[in-house]
């Protein structure tokens, strides 16, 4: 299975998701089994890496992490993912704009994980994605 997880900026909430579950699946040693990245619905910070104070709480949870790039949603994204996993309604009304189909986009959680860049609440953002990538596990394995 191939997820993306999708958030504005792809420097803070898709990026700490994908690298959680990444974890959580190596504990239960499936990570072979499936592909996980994660990717920005706006350019402004494309090539960037994770946001450091997201870094700091990765730290601090014991989530481990690689050099990353902010990435671009593209429309071929599309044909290449299983299911797109977004934060908050804006992210999903604006993939509305890149693909045609939405029949595999969907929230992580049914409430908006609210974005830590403009919240500073890095805590939160980290302990709601937590959350959802539990309920996220449920679902796929």
């Amino acid at each position: 299975m191939k997820i993306c997880f999708v958030c504005y900026g792809n420097i803070c909430r898709s990026p700490m998701a994908e690298y959680i579950l990444k974890q959580r699946l190596r504990k239960l040693g499936r990570e072979k089994d499936f592909i996980v990245e994660s990717r920005a619905i706006s350019n402004e910070e494309i090539g960037k890496d994770i946001y450091p104070p997201i870094k700091d709480v990765m730290d601090k949870y014991n989530v481990l992490y690689s050099k990353h790039y902010a990435y671009p949603l593209k429309r071929t994204d599309y044909e290449i993912f299983d299911r797109f996993i977004c934060m908050d309604d804006g992210n999903i009304r604006e993939i509305g704009y890149i693909f045609d189909k939405m029949d595999k986009v969907s929230k992580l959680l049914d409430n908006d994980i609210l974005d830590p860049w403009y919240t500073r609440d890095f805590d939160k953002a980290y302990c709601d994605i937590s959350r959802g990538i539990d309920i996220l596990l449920e679902d796929i394995i």
